[in-house]
């Protein structure tokens, strides 16, 4: 039965004032009434708008009329024709933007939840299903993927379908890539991602941690050890600074070697884990992205008792989601809008403590179509704090092209390939993901990796 409600089902989440002190996941996920009452907002359009938005092309009605009928198995197999990683991409995909930006409901009021519902599918079948995977019987083929993140495991699962030989080379000490150190526990259960890379190696899909290639091996070597082809989804995992005085004291943390630290290396179990992390106090986070919310939200966790997030724009340039910054200042975040640091300060033994700021407005459109942050003379101001992370963004380790001198990159480091299907330069090297596009989302990534897959089937099958 048609449901014409203007809003989607409320999703249920951790009261704000109990989940900033623990790690436990903040949205709880639907009931199955929950899930068929929301499925039915879907209008079932002929034209399926909401898939053009999907860069893995999920037959999204498909999927939602099974939900609203109740058959959530099926519903689970229809999205995985498509998404090797559907738990992952419902909780972390900015559907807002994507799939559920173009959904017909947004016309009067908000669209279907889509990726609510595509978790609350892939839930149900880890939950109720043990997976049923089939290894491919093997042509004979060997494909390298470099990278165990969100491209590198799409490439791998897709490549795997189709009987070729993978292996992925991944720079940890478990795969994952992003998902395992960047996201945090509250965001994305390690043991779910887990349970996903499980299902790839079910393919046949081989994989080898500890391996940073552009050191242990080049690709050059990759290519003589018999892959015909490899992928390159290494990600972005170089932070950049603000270049202002201070950035060496003790307690300024790159939000990358943050985050890593408190999600890969589990931090926040100290001492059960043996990875300390320091926040003191009072913590300031410089930028307004998805990583700043991530790392203001884990220092929370932490015990910080002031936790400022320092954004020279205002709350509408964020670049974060909608959702994480709802979350972040539900959960007590402090938004210092407007406000840009121009030096970290530090004691006699040299420790932060503290940031000045200057003021901010904003001026005239600038190159990124958003209006110029502009400093207030004589606005400036010092904010005290213990510990200082710095998330500006993050542009690809240059390892592995400095290793590969006939692999073309842009001036900030980023593989150069065609658009369509991830070739590099380089024959046999193709890339996708983060370190082709720059810090990006997950299914961006994913979709990278979808078209590179079926390219370096194309180009192995064509080879003479």
């Amino acid at each position: 039965m048609a449901n014409m409600s203007l809003k989607k089902v409320r999703m249920p989440e951790q009261d704000p004032n109990v989940r900033n002190r623990n790690f436990l996941e903040v949205a709880l996920g639907y009931t199955e009434e929950q899930a068929i009452e929301e499925a039915n907002r879907c209008l079932q359009c002929k034209t399926k708008p909401c898939v053009a938005g999907c860069p893995v092309m999920v037959k999204i009605p498909e999927f939602i009329k099974l939900v609203a009928e109740g058959n959530m198995e099926a519903a689970y197999h229809v999205i995985k024709e498509t998404n090797s990683l559907p738990a992952v991409c419902g909780r972390v995909c900015p559907q807002e933007s994507q799939c559920e930006a173009l959904c017909v409901r947004t016309k009067k009021g908000e669209s279907v939840g889509i990726g609510r519902l595509e978790r609350y599918v892939a839930d149900w079948y880890m939950a109720n299903r043990e997976p049923e995977v089939k290894k491919p019987i093997t042509n004979g083929k060997k494909v390298a993927v470099v990278g165990g993140g969100p491209a590198g495991l799409t490439c791998a699962g897709d490549l795997a379908k189709e009987g070729y030989e993978v292996t992925i080379f991944e720079a940890f000490h478990v795969a994952g890539g992003v998902l395992m150190y960047g996201i945090p526990e509250f965001r994305l259960p390690k043991a779910l991602v887990q349970s996903e890379i499980t299902t790839l190696k079910d393919l046949g899909v081989e994989i080898k941690t500890n391996m940073v290639i552009g050191k242990v091996l080049s690709l050059d070597e990759l290519l003589e050890e018999g892959y015909e082809a490899v992928f390159v989804g290494s990600g972005a995992g170089l932070p950049s600074f603000l270049k202002i005085p201070g950035e060496n004291l003790n307690g300024v943390y790159s939000a990358n070697e943050f985050l890593t630290r408190v999600n890969l290396m589990k931090a926040y179990k100290f001492p059960d884990c043996d990875t300390p992390v320091r926040v003191g106090k009072n913590v300031a986070v410089v930028g307004g992205g998805n990583v700043a919310m991530d790392a203001a939200r884990s220092a929370k966790r932490l015990g910080a008792e002031n936790v400022y997030i320092v954004y020279r724009r205002s709350e509408e340039e964020l670049p974060a989601r909608v959702e994480e910054v709802h979350h972040a200042m539900e959960e007590g975040i402090k938004f210092k809008l407007l406000n840009n640091p121009v030096e970290i300060l530090g004691t006699e033994k040299g420790w932060v403590k503290g940031i000045t700021c200057v003021k901010m407005t904003l001026g005239d459109m600038d190159a990124s179509g958003r209006r110029r942050p502009i400093a207030q003379e004589g606005s400036e101001h010092v904010l005290d704090v213990e510990t200082v992370i710095i998330a500006i963004g993050q542009s690809p380790n240059p390892m592995i092209t400095s290793t590969t001198p006939d692999l073309k990159t842009q001036k900030w480091g980023g593989i150069i390939v065609e658009e369509t299907t991830g070739l590099s330069s380089k024959e046999g090297v193709y890339a996708g993901g983060d370190v082709v596009t720059g810090a990006a989302t997950v299914i961006l990534a994913m979709g990278a990796g979808k078209d590179a897959a079926k390219a370096i089937d194309t180009y192995i099958k064509n080879k003479k």
